[in-house]
């Protein structure tokens, strides 16, 4: 009998690599794996949906739940979840000592769109009083000049916001001083010792863990979507891919706790994956929507307000119904 064959596009991920090396196999189907970076996959598939399967960005994703015909359904599988407070960066003469002295700064931040500054915004609101609207904004390239938003976005005139001159990078206008704040998932090269840029929050670290503390949420960046097309003529795929997805986790997570040699070049990894079960629970990294409305219903909560989606999703709206059910014995 012939095997589905599917390409998954995806990024090099602990959690993900079983199904790249062929030690867990989706039933039924023959995975093409391409490891690719995310913003490549993430404009590849939004923009020409080349992949059958694909990791995407939580917030493209639900973005294109607004069109007439949405091409993608998701799998309650999250490739990517981090906390955020590390990704705001200022410069050291912007007069910003604490998260309320950015109100009437000027920000930047490489795309509107992206799942991360969605989530950075959203909490400075929720938590720090900088509501969305009490900055202005600028979007382009954070290392390259001539970045774009994947997919057009229309704010109104509350959100003040506007593109970098084209031969200009944020990075580098972080560092000169021709914006105050930078926003984003990367490190700009500009945060450098002893230069011009340094982290909003002096311990990230301690201000995630309170966040976590007071919210209980910890924040989902990517999910994986199944090309529409392929899901309405095989539906099985979403619960098979759920399936495989989990196991390869589980497997990366036993990986990990492996004493014997460090997986990963982190002199306290060990001690790390305890305090982190210690403080986040057991199954930290959970899929599934049980256990995750929070934090979906806090982003699509966000999404709206912040003018990406038409309007507020519930959490169950976001995945195929296949993949969040499985049979018991």
């Amino acid at each position: 009998m012939s095997r589905l064959q599917l390409t998954f596009a995806c990024g090099d991920y602990d959690r993900t690599r079983a199904l790249e090396e062929g030690t867990v196999r989706p039933d039924g189907i023959d995975l093409t794996y391409l490891r690719l970076p995310v913003e490549e996959t993430f404009f590849r598939m939004s923009r020409h949906r080349e992949f059958e399967v694909a990791e995407m960005s939580l917030s493209s994703y639900v973005k294109s739940l607004d069109l007439d015909e949405p091409p993608f359904v998701a799998l309650p599988v999250y490739t990517s979840r981090q906390f955020r407070h590390a990704g705001i960066f200022v410069n050291v003469n912007s007069g910003i000592d604490e998260p309320a002295d950015m109100r009437g700064k000027i920000v930047g931040t490489p795309e509107w769109q992206l799942t991360a500054n969605v989530w950075i915004r959203g909490f400075l609101a929720d938590q720090y009083g900088v509501p969305v609207d009490s900055v202005e904004y600028r979007t382009g390239g954070q290392e390259m000049p001539g970045r774009i938003e994947k997919a057009a976005v229309d704010l109104g005139e509350r959100i003040r916001i506007r593109p970098i001159p084209g031969d200009k990078t944020l990075s580098a206008m972080l560092a000169a001083g021709e914006i105050d704040v930078f926003q984003g998932p990367r490190v700009p090269s500009s945060f450098v010792p002893g230069g011009n840029v340094r982290r909003l929050f002096p311990d990230p670290v301690a201000a995630e863990q309170e966040y976590f503390a007071r919210t209980g949420i910890f924040p989902i960046m990517h999910v994986v979507v199944v090309r529409r097309d392929v899901y309405e003529r095989h539906p099985w795929v979403a619960q098979t891919l759920t399936k495989a997805l989990g196991l390869a986790k589980q497997k990366a997570m036993a990986e990990l706790y492996d004493a014997s040699a460090l997986r990963f070049m982190l002199p306290w990894l060990i001690p790390g994956l305890e305090e982190a079960r210690a403080l986040l629970g057991e199954d930290y990294w959970s899929y599934g929507l049980q256990g995750n409305e929070k934090a979906l219903g806090t982003f699509l909560r966000y999404h709206h307000e912040q003018g990406l989606s038409r309007r507020q999703y519930e959490p169950s709206e976001l995945f195929a119904p296949e993949s969040l059910e499985s049979f018991v014995i």
